[in-house]
């Protein structure tokens, strides 16, 4: 499964120009881990810096336009820096694995001359095969110079992909599908030709346009990718909400069709359905058993047995915590993951020696075998903290103009030394020592 390596941000709220990770000319610095917290004090831009992942996300789905204004942002002035007269950027640098060679994303909106914001250059690109050059090879390109697409030849044993064929829908991986398409052994410059593009709609992504093309696999499938991400809003509120009946086989953002996702795995995966909820039950403290029970309209119930009670409660009747504990949990079981988890503020409403363990199976699914999500978190718990290692840390402060600056917990020696000898790093950061110096 694809990992983001790095990602940029430049004039969005209060992040002027921040770095995570490595970019693709940038490869002297670490990549993102498998796991990722960002933490820092209030009013310092975690809020932003998740909301900068939802913002790509909502652009691809619906333009540029109706992101700016969606989620309670306030259109493209309130988001873009104070003071600042330039366009918002993002690049996004992936991998599939350590041997490949990362695949760029980037992305500029500016206003025009009535302020309504468009899309003034959009690439994709991969870094070239030939190590003497390292120059990037573009599938698609796109500003007022040069606007093409990298359309991919019609051969019979050319892979070819198109929204059926690498739907998270149908089950399939889309890492799976970026690997495929990325360790072609045909250079690149003989797999296909330039084609020169113009889109009707400026306020529109165009890998949301041409990534439904089946002449242009590699944009489609990063198109896939960005769209199983996974950003959570989830409020347990929504979560004991009576959805609709009917299985649905993901979460959705507000975790109001908890109940469908119960319904769907105990269709889908009935065996291991129970062996699940099994392993969830013994992760939650104070709960015995937890099972389902269909009502006459065909809605799958959850019941959770509290130990020292005879009667069963349901998830209508159970506290914040938790519900969203076995929200996570379940989500982490999903038999087909999204490739990036993105979520802010889990300790919310949880008791804080749940965090550490919460924390390990993050990590779990991240680093295992079977290729779960990437997880990224914004937290402000120290307990939470204490179950992570200085490189997946990272910490985000307010520089003398106002703006926000990023680094690595593990960029310093003294923090890394101390966490060696057996300081929990919460710890350190509660005491000030990862502030900087």
């Amino acid at each position: 499964m694809a990992k983001i390596e790095g990602f940029r941000i430049r004039n969005f709220g209060v992040l002027k120009d921040v770095t995570l990770g490595r970019l693709w000319n940038q490869q002297q610095s670490e990549p993102l881990t498998p796991m990722t917290a960002v933490i820092g004090r209030n009013g310092v831009g975690k809020s932003t810096l998740f909301d900068a992942f939802g913002f790509l996300a909502d652009a691809l789905k619906s333009g540029v336009e109706e992101a700016c204004d969606s989620r309670g942002r306030g259109g493209f002035e309130r988001i873009r820096t104070q003071g600042q007269k330039g366009p918002i950027e993002f690049e996004l640098c992936c991998k599939e694995d350590e041997n490949d060679h990362p695949i760029t994303y980037e992305i500029v909106i500016n206003t025009d001359s009535s302020g309504r914001p468009y899309v003034s250059k959009e690439s994709l690109s991969q870094k070239d095969r030939d190590p003497k050059h390292g120059k990037p090879f573009y599938f698609l390109k796109l500003d007022n110079a040069d606007s093409f697409v990298w359309k991919e030849h019609q051969a019979s044993d050319q892979i070819n992909v198109d929204e059926e064929a690498i739907s998270i829908t149908e089950g399939i991986n889309i890492g799976y599908h970026l690997k495929k398409l990325i360790n072609t052994s045909e250079p690149l410059e003989q797999s296909g030709e330039k084609a020169d593009v113009e889109l009707e709609d400026e306020r529109r992504l165009a890998i949301a346009a041409l990534g439904s093309l089946r002449q242009n696999p590699r944009v489609s499938a990063f198109r896939k990718f960005i769209e199983g991400w996974y950003l959570s809003y989830f409020t347990p509120d929504a979560a004991r909400s009576l959805h609709p009946a009917g299985p649905q086989k993901h979460l959705n953002i507000h975790g109001d069709n908890l109940g469908n996702v119960v319904q769907f795995m105990q269709r889908k995966h009935s065996q291991r359905f129970v062996a699940i909820l099994k392993r969830i039950a013994e992760k939650i403290p104070g709960i015995d058993k937890i099972d389902t029970v269909m009502t006459e309209d065909r809605r799958l119930l959850l019941r959770f047995n509290d130990k020292g009670f005879r009667d069963p409660f349901y998830s209508q009747q159970m506290s914040d915590g938790t519900l969203k504990v076995f929200a996570y949990l379940l989500m982490l079981e999903d038999p087909d993951p999204p490739p990036f988890l993105c979520i802010e503020e889990p300790e919310n409403g949880l008791y804080h020696k749940l965090l550490q363990a919460l924390a390990a199976e993050f990590r779990e699914h991240a680093t295992g075998r079977k290729g779960g999500s990437q997880v990224f978190i914004t937290t402000h718990q120290p307990y939470l903290v204490d179950a992570l290692e200085p490189a997946e840390v990272w910490v985000l402060e307010k520089g003398p103009d106002g703006c926000s600056t990023i680094r690595r917990a593990s960029d310093d020696p003294i923090v890394q030394n101390m966490v060696a000898e057996g300081l929990p790093l919460g710890g350190l950061w509660y005491s000030d020592y990862l502030d900087a110096r």
